[in-house]
């Protein structure tokens, strides 16, 4: 396994980061504890392009005519920000969801597939219970897609739109499944089984990315550290964040995709707020560029 240096720190002063994606040549994310999305260029001139008071903002995603859609944790719904700013319910996963919601990606027609964690993240007393994935539709109708995952995290769906690899970070895995034309998931099958920090049962992975070489991107908050593993579970290179920080969430990004964008942290998410300043993007070139989504 390689270590990789050289990462440079392009955004700073935000409290959690969240759901980093490369999308209209653009870096977005989610400053969970901030309660906003966020849009930047790699230069590091970032703005505010929606603000979620009441809840805590997670994974991200687009409809075809570029509306963004949003997770809100806590209220378990899926959230849509119109083209006035204005954010509206695209679906209220209430009905379904039995923990807070988390991560999610959308396909290009709009179907969204978001994790429901099945416990309480920001609780003190958190551990994970049994979860599941829910496929929500462009219209907003949704319905469960895969059961049984142990506190599904980040999602990555491959550039065909066929496969859809869940990041399991209570199971110490990649999960694949095929695509239905409805959206649901089938033909479950482990992409890649990962080693968890000893002393530790609830670890790795969690923000996820796929590469053209059909390897993933993971940060793993408890090692802190960023892993490139190949289909299987083997590990090919990381990169350690700066400053002993938590290694949260990464996409690749730039005009090639050839960029890792590497959300980072000083604490976790737990029951009190972040402050400003305990999060920050890193940036480092490396040579497989991203593939699919994120």
């Amino acid at each position: 396994m390689r270590t990789l240096t050289g990462a440079e720190t392009i955004l700073r002063d935000f409290h959690f980061i969240e759901g980093p994606r490369w999308h209209e040549n653009a870096l977005w994310f989610s400053d969970m504890h901030g309660h906003r999305v966020m849009r930047s260029a790699l230069d590091g001139q970032a703005h505010e392009v929606a603000r979620i008071e009441d809840d805590h903002p997670s994974g991200l995603g687009w409809l075809p005519d570029g509306r963004l859609l949003v997770v809100a944790m806590a209220t378990q719904q899926l959230r849509r920000v119109e083209p006035d700013g204005s954010v509206v319910v695209h679906a209220d996963l209430s009905d379904l969801a039995v923990g807070n919601l988390n991560d999610m990606i959308s396909a290009p027609d709009g179907t969204a597939w978001v994790g429901d964690m099945g416990f309480d993240v920001h609780a003190e007393s958190a551990a994970p219970g049994p979860g599941q994935t829910i496929v929500v539709r462009p219209d907003g109708t949704a319905a469960r897609a895969a059961g049984d995952l142990i506190a599904p995290n980040g999602h990555i769906l491959t550039e065909d739109a066929r496969t859809l690899i869940v990041a399991e970070s209570g199971g110490f895995r990649l999960t694949a499944f095929d695509v239905a034309s409805d959206g649901s998931l089938d033909n479950r099958r482990t992409y890649a089984a990962l080693t968890p920090e000893p002393g530790f049962d609830f670890a790795p992975p969690d923000g996820v990315c796929l590469d053209a070489e059909g390897a993933v991107w993971l940060g793993d908050p408890i090692a802190r550290k960023f892993y490139r593993v190949l289909p299987g579970g083997e590990v090919t290179d990381c990169v350690v964040p700066a400053e002993g920080a938590a290694a949260i969430a990464c996409t690749l990004g730039g005009p090639d995709r050839k960029t890792l964008l590497m959300a980072c942290s000083h604490e976790l998410p737990g029951p009190d707020a972040l402050e400003a300043g305990n999060a920050w993007i890193e940036a480092l070139r490396v040579d497989v560029a991203g593939a699919g989504r994120p």
